[in-house]
């Protein structure tokens, strides 16, 4: 069994003892602590918080108990039901909530849930105020309300229709272009949420012809949830048929978009990102931000627009704060998420392919033909194990040291920047390793750099 605490939320597998997995007891003791801290921090005088769930198997049981737990510590509770995770930032926005729980674990398998935790913004918590959630349920500083104070549970359906209406209204979504280029789109929505809203969105968008692939939601996942190649051979194997323009695969929460090419290969997750950033600044010039470990081509794209480019640490947290520091007009990570102010300070692929069907109508191209517009770069993944006896900071400093001579960011790990190249280690919060990404033009060229520098640490050694 798992439990893992982090600034992304509390997740874990469930069943097993209290304390070694998402067991009910977990769920509220958790869930208890995160309404202290919203008590005591919120503006708002709504006492309401969202939640809405993915359609994992045990999605039901969760919501019962996170509900029932914030109910009996005097919260009313707006359940939306079966819901994304962008749909229900913006329905912590429409409530004028104090805040919101999505009970998701985003792309990890079936015996996973988790619950993701919301300010009255309907973003994320920052690093300090996840940590303070945690203390104060470790401590057990948390009191549940008297009978007169319990709340109430609200139901509303509505969040689906009024996320694609939302996403129908932004200035750069051309619904005309795209019923007038008379796409047809395959979905692959691993048998969750997107499954409901993705092909509903195609349809209010003018897509006439939507092919739909493990688009039941029954939270039974048709294959791994992570929209990574291994996991997308179905469509994949259907895009090759040539019965579809384009594909798109969501993952559990709908807040990642993968892209499937006309001939069955990947437009690749790092590129989801760059061509939609790519029409927004051809239409809205700006700022753009993405993590340390996205691919340099955002970088590229951004500048040949004439705008600048920033990084920032691994995390949506951090990429929303750098985006507000910077009033960048896009931004977002290279898994796929895709973050656009004017809609919300949150990853989203419903806006992800909204925007990136409106391009692709106006460019008249294929998407194997768009694909080749953009500087050309893979990312290579890898890590490297230590023992728990070693210093995995120092090992850092030491690499940091090296390389002083190349451009060096230090604000989440380490990152090297190379002319035509760049490698990111960060060390892993729950094991003694060394996460190393590289990216160069070529993947040989990528995995050539991780080596090198896996070769430095072992010396170092």
């Amino acid at each position: 069994m798992s439990l893992i605490k982090s600034i992304s939320g509390i997740r874990g597998t469930i069943g097993g003892r209290p304390g070694e997995g998402l067991s009910p007891l977990d769920l509220v003791k958790f869930t208890a602590a995160y309404a202290t801290f919203i008590r005591k921090n919120t503006t708002r005088d709504s006492n309401c918080i969202v939640v809405g769930r993915d359609a994992r198997l045990s999605g039901a049981m969760v919501k019962d108990v996170v509900v029932g737990t914030l109910t009996g510590m005097g919260f009313d509770v707006v359940n939306i039901g079966l819901a994304s995770t962008p749909t229900t930032e913006l329905a912590v926005v429409g409530e004028k909530a104090c805040g919101g729980i999505i009970l998701t674990a985003s792309h990890n398998p079936k015996q996973w849930n988790a619950l993701k935790l919301l300010n009255e913004n309907g973003e994320f918590l920052n690093d300090a105020q996840g940590k303070e959630v945690l203390r104060i349920a470790e401590a057990d500083e948390y009191t549940f309300a008297e009978v007169d104070d319990l709340g109430h549970e609200y139901i509303n359906n509505t969040y689906n229709r009024r996320h694609i209406e939302s996403v129908l209204a932004l200035d750069l979504v051309d619904v005309e272009a795209i019923r007038k280029a008379d796409f047809t789109v395959a979905v692959d929505a691993v048998n969750s949420v997107g499954g409901v809203v993705i092909p509903q969105l195609l349809r209010a968008l003018g897509v006439k012809n939507v092919i739909e692939l493990n688009c039941e939601a029954t939270g039974r996942f048709a294959h791994t949830p992570e929209p990574i190649p291994e996991n997308l051979t179905q469509i994949a194997d259907l895009m090759r048929t040539g019965k579809a323009d384009v594909g798109f695969v969501v993952d559990p929460d709908v807040d990642r978009l993968a892209i499937v090419m006309e001939n069955g290969e990947m437009f690749v997750e790092e590129y989801t990102l760059v061509a939609v950033a790519d029409y927004v600044l051809s239409k809205t010039p700006g700022a753009t931000v993405s993590n340390l470990s996205s691919s340099r081509a955002l970088r590229d794209v951004t500048n040949a627009h004439g705008c600048d480019y920033n990084a920032a640490a691994v995390g949506e947290v951090n990429v929303v704060t750098k985006m507000k520091e910077t009033g960048a007009v896009i931004g977002g990570e290279g898994n796929g998420g895709v973050i656009y102010p004017a809609s919300h300070y949150g990853r989203d692929a419903l806006v992800g392919v909204a925007l990136f069907l409106t391009l692709l109508a106006k460019k008249g191209k294929k998407v194997s033909e768009l694909k080749k517009e953009y500087p050309a770069y893979a990312i290579a993944k890898n890590k490297i194990e230590l023992t728990p006896a070693i210093d995995v900071d120092a090992i850092l400093e030491a690499v940091k040291t090296k390389f002083a001579s190349e451009k060096i960011t230090a604000i989440d790990g380490v990152k090297i920047d190379f002319a035509d190249s760049w490698v990111h280690l960060r060390k892993s919060n729950t094991e003694p390793i060394i996460r190393i990404y590289s990216e160069a033009h070529t993947m040989e060229q990528a995995d050539k750099l991780a080596q090198q520098i896996k070769d430095v640490i072992n010396a170092m050694i």
